[in-house]
C-alpha cells in the first residue's frame, strides 16, 4: 500500500558536504486538506541531506510537499554484480 502525506519544508542548512533539509508534517491549520493530513500524521518530521544542486534549489522553506511512500518490490533490492 502507497501512503501520501503532506510535510512542510522548515529548514535548509549547508554543510561541508550537503545541504541538510528539514521537513514537518503539516498542522490542522484553517486549510480544510491540511487537516485532513493531520488528522492522519498528526506529527512527524523527515530530514535529507541533498548534494544535488537542482533539487536543493526547488525546495523553499515554508513551502508545502507531499511526500510519496511507495514499497520497493523485491526485484529492486537485489544487489548488482
Amino acid at each position: 500500500m502507497a501512503v501520501k502525506a503532506k510535510f512542510k519544508c522548515v529548514s535548509k542548512k549547508e554543510t561541508a558536504y550537503s545541504t541538510e533539509i528539514e521537513f514537518e508534517a503539516v498542522c490542522a491549520d484553517e486549510i480544510p486538506e491540511n487537516q485532513r493530513y493531520h488528522k492522519w500524521t498528526p506529527s512527524g518530521n523527515v530530514k535529507i541531506a541533498v548534494t544535488n544542486p537542482d533539487a536543493i534549489a526547488s525546495f523553499l522553506v515554508n513551502k508545502k510537499y507531499y511526500l510519496d511512500f511507495t514499497p520497493v518490490d523485491a526485484a529492486n533490492e537485489k544487489p548488482s554484480v
